[in-house]
């Protein structure tokens, strides 16, 4: 089961990396987008082209702030999981109910998160009943 908790939580940072990749993308698409409408317009309207910019540079942050907001919690998670840390466990649980509204790749891995959290042999060796700890870094 240590491989599946490893895997995890490896599956974790990567799956929310490429998340804060997209936050970055979101934003620089729309900022772009707004910057360059926002010109065009203001040749004949100064006042229209300045508003073009700040909505949509506006929702830009407001979009990719919350694709960050959720995105850092998956990457603690992965984390701690790969740090066998309990508390690890129950984040990532939460995490993985959220993630299987997200087809096809969320839902994926919300089942396999509660595929490897649930089973007993997980939940006892991340509580730490069964192993010590330095068996777990060996």
């Amino acid at each position: 089961m240590k491989k599946h908790i490893e895997l995890l939580g490896i599956l974790y940072i990567v799956y929310n990396a490429f998340s804060i990749l997209g936050a970055i993308l979101v934003f620089t698409v729309l900022s772009g987008i707004g910057i360059f409408s926002g010109i065009i317009v203001s040749m004949e309207e100064p006042f229209a082209g300045k508003s073009v910019i700040a909505i949509l540079t506006a929702l830009g942050i407001i979009i990719s702030g919350l694709l960050l907001l959720t995105s850092i919690p998956g990457i603690i998670g992965g984390i701690g999981l790969l740090k066998y840390k309990n508390w690890a466990r129950i984040l990532t649980l939460i995490l993985g109910a959220i993630n299987l509204m997200n087809v096809p790749f969320g839902t994926l891995l919300g089942a396999y998160t509660f595929y490897v959290l649930l089973q007993h042999e997980t939940i006892a060796l991340l509580d730490g009943d069964t192993i010590d700890k330095q068996e777990v870094n060996a």
